[in-house]
């Protein structure tokens, strides 16, 4: 198992670079769990990253992870109190996927 949890403020070409990492990591049938915010967090005032590129979306992590199978995603709003800089409202996504066997892979479009 693989987790990554508010990981995000890596910038693109190094966040390229870990999800190959997590996939190289990872065994058939190993799980692979995210958690961190969406860009609609940028403004909230309550944490997170600075760009919204550094966040996840469903569609992002969908193509990514393409043959994987995708266990839970869910885009969600939730109140936090983690610390002074992280109270009120958070825009954030869940993402749990187990990574299929290289044959499974080799019959997807």
């Amino acid at each position: 198992m693989v987790v990554g949890i508010f990981i995000q403020f890596a910038g693109l070409d190094l966040r390229a670079k870990q999800f190959a990492d997590m996939k190289r990591g990872l065994r058939t049938d190993g799980r692979l769990v995210l958690h961190g915010h969406r860009p609609e967090q940028i403004g909230s005032g309550t944490g997170g990253p600075r760009n919204a590129e550094n966040m996840y979306t469903e569609a992002e992590l969908h193509k990514v992870f393409a043959g994987w199978t995708i266990e839970r995603i869910a885009s969600y709003d939730c109140d936090q109190t983690s610390g002074r800089a992280h109270v009120g409202k958070a825009a954030l996504i869940d993402f749990v996927a187990r990574k299929a066997s290289t044959a499974s892979m080799a019959h997807m479009p």
